[in-house]
């Protein structure tokens, strides 16, 4: 037996001994619940309104009438000794207040009925995406901004959305408590921060995506890497030639800074750029997870002594989130938030959108702007470890066995799901491995509380439903394809109105709609029957992505993608990874198919290729 493979074997032993204790630990918590009384529930403890005002200059929508826009701030305590809330990541290091409670405030903001009894009585939960505001996007023309043509106001929906990512300067935040060590001092440990450009530049901010304060300006515990590929061995740049500074005004070695790195001759669009160091002060990042079950849980029930803006006018909630929310949506159900400290239902239903992966937003240093990995970015960050199943399945590489349910199942809160992904998920981010075997050889049951929707020939980013038929090619500055026009939007108003149906009256949505391997529209990428176009040179396998088992360290908890990371983290192994089957066209045969696809005008990709100059051949991420 290969080196390799005993190591794996080794790994799987550690795995399933971690599994079956975690399933000892989900019977011990489930019987300490059954006893548990609540004085020392969490709750929201104020609900300040700052502005409530008339929405869309007083637009009425036909039967539900005008819509008032609540603008306020919600600030709440979680008890850190509540088993429900012991899965969050340095929860006991954070600084309580005379209660022994963990404290938090948040922005909220909530469209709404004036009339409360006129709308659907159902909430609309947004997870915003990184701080932004992402489910008007389903009114056709409509953004943050915009309100399109009203769809989501005109079938009656109550908007909610707040803040649940610490690290935030802009859109809707939250304030969470920085963790410290049990005697008062300051937790350090090593942060990993990876840079892709699109100009160059002399500097990089590490705020920007937000990560960590460096613990000084001196660089001899650091390290800077630089790689052409994701793939390609890292360069070591010598020390003397990167500083932590701010080079943009004083040439380099510039003005010292720990929340800036400069690099001599500066960053290049070409490489990918890897700086490991020694950071302080993480944010307890997972207590966002708390803090929206809180809200929504208070905002359907109440809490004693604050005014509820909504008390009695809705009956159920849905959450909706895309993307890095969708990510989030899938973390939050599998660590059981679904579920509030009164074991009560938070949401009936959940919609994760363009996320076949959970996310690193429950580890010490979390950066939850980062990418769970696509073929050329960020390609080792946490979020598609195992289970990436709905329902229970097994991982014989790193020993995990278990599903994204298991927690709200074992608890009876899981609430009806409808899964949707474009074929970007499939090629950058392993959708494959949420319906097949880890080997790629055999589909897996999907629950029955789960439909799960292929929207076939579209790409992450969504084309404009507005744009067509007709259609203006755009290609991004660093890509060598033009943008995919194709829209999902309406298919995600269909399925929103059939999750609430599922909801509200037992209606049974479709099937799911999805590619599978007994049919063989699920295949790998070295025989998916792509065809050939003429004066490009790039390669299917070169833009696709495959799924690494990682180690990262004795402290940090696979399974739940919890923590504390070493960083960086060692491959050990590599799944087995599927694509869609295409046409004559390039166009999926399977999922859910709308008229553009089925009656083509073009090749609907959901992946492009990075042009000369920018690490060309790799994924160009959409």
């Amino acid at each position: 037996m290969s080196e390799k493979f005993r190591t794996l074997r080794d790994m799987a032993s550690l795995g399933a001994r971690h599994q079956r204790t975690r399933a000892t630990l989900y019977g011990v918590i489930a019987a300490a619940l059954v006893g548990a009384g609540h004085s020392a529930e969490a709750r929201i403890t104020q609900f300040q309104i700052t502005s409530q005002t008339a929405a869309f200059g007083g637009m009425s929508f036909g039967a539900v009438g005008p819509y008032e826009t609540i603008i306020g701030r919600a600030s709440g305590e979680v008890d850190p000794n509540d088993p429900l809330n012991a899965v969050i990541t340095d929860v006991q290091l954070a600084p309580r207040n005379a209660r022994g409670m963990v404290e938090y405030s948040m922005d909220v903001v909530i469209t709404k009925p004036v009339d409360l009894s006129k709308g659907n009585g159902t909430i609309l939960h947004d997870v915003p995406n990184r701080g932004a505001i992402r489910s008007p996007e389903m009114n056709i023309g409509g953004d943050a901004n915009n309100l399109g043509d009203g769809f989501l106001e005109n079938q009656g929906f109550t908007l909610v959305d707040n803040g649940w990512e610490g690290d935030l300067t802009t859109g809707l935040r939250i304030t969470l408590p920085v963790a410290r060590n049990a005697d008062g001092s300051v937790i350090t440990g090593r942060v990993r921060s990876e840079y892709i450009i699109s100009s160059p530049t002399s500097t990089q901010d590490l705020t920007r995506p937000p990560t960590y304060e460096a613990v000084s300006t001196s660089n001899t515990d650091a390290t800077l890497t630089r790689r052409v590929h994701q793939h390609d061995p890292k360069e070591a740049i010598p020390n003397s030639q990167f500083a932590f500074a701010d080079c943009s005004v004083t040439p380099f070695p510039g003005v010292p800074s720990t929340t800036k790195v400069c690099l001599n001759g500066g960053f290049d669009t070409n490489h990918i750029y890897e700086l490991v160091y020694t950071a302080k002060n993480p944010t307890v990042m997972g207590l966002g997870f708390a803090a929206t079950r809180d809200l929504v849980s208070f905002l359907r029930y109440g809490s004693a002594g604050v005014t509820n803006p909504l008390a009695g006018g809705v009956q159920n909630a849905i959450t909706y989130g895309s993307s890095q929310s969708g990510r989030w949506i899938r973390t939050s159900i599998q660590l059981g938030f679904n579920q509030d400290e009164a074991h009560r239902l938070v949401f009936e239903g959940a919609i994760p959108h363009k996320a076949s992966n959970r996310g690193a937003f429950n580890v010490r240093f979390a950066q939850p702007t980062r990418l769970s990995g696509t073929q050329h970015t960020e390609a080792q960050y946490p979020g598609a470890e195992s289970p990436s199943t709905w329902a229970p399945s097994f991982d014989p590489l790193s020993g995990i066995s278990g599903g994204v349910l298991d927690r709200c199942r074992a608890s009876n809160t899981c609430p009806k799901i409808i899964h949707t992904n474009t074929d970007t998920e499939y090629s950058q981010a392993m959708m494959s491995l949420n319906t097949t075997d880890l080997f790629g050889k055999r589909d897996v049951a999907i629950p029955p509380e789960v439909r799960i929707y292929e929207l076939s020939g579209t790409m992450h980013g969504g084309g404009d439903p507005t744009q067509l038929p007709t259609f203006v090619p755009n290609t991004p500055v660093n890509c060598q394809l033009p943008t995919n026009p194709n829209a999902f939007i309406p298919a995600q108003r269909a399925l929103l109105v059939a999750l609430r149906q599922w909801i509200v009256n037992g209606t049974q949505p479709p099937p799911s709609m999805i590619s599978r391997i007994s049919v063989g529209s699920l295949a790998p990428v070295s025989q998916v029957n792509f065809p050939y176009v003429p004066a490009t040179s790039f390669t299917l396998a070169g833009v696709t992505n495959v799924k690494n088992v990682l180690y990262r360290g004795p402290l940090f908890n696979t399974a739940d993608i919890s923590g504390v990371m070493d960083e960086p983290p060692v491959v050990r192994g590599t799944y087995y990874t599927l694509l869609p089957q295409v046409d004559a066209d390039g166009n999926p045969i399977d999922g859910l198919r709308n008229i553009y696809v089925q009656v083509p005008m073009g090749t609907y990709t959901g992946w492009n290729v990075r042009k000369a100059g920018f690490s060309e051949g790799d994924s160009c991420d959409l």
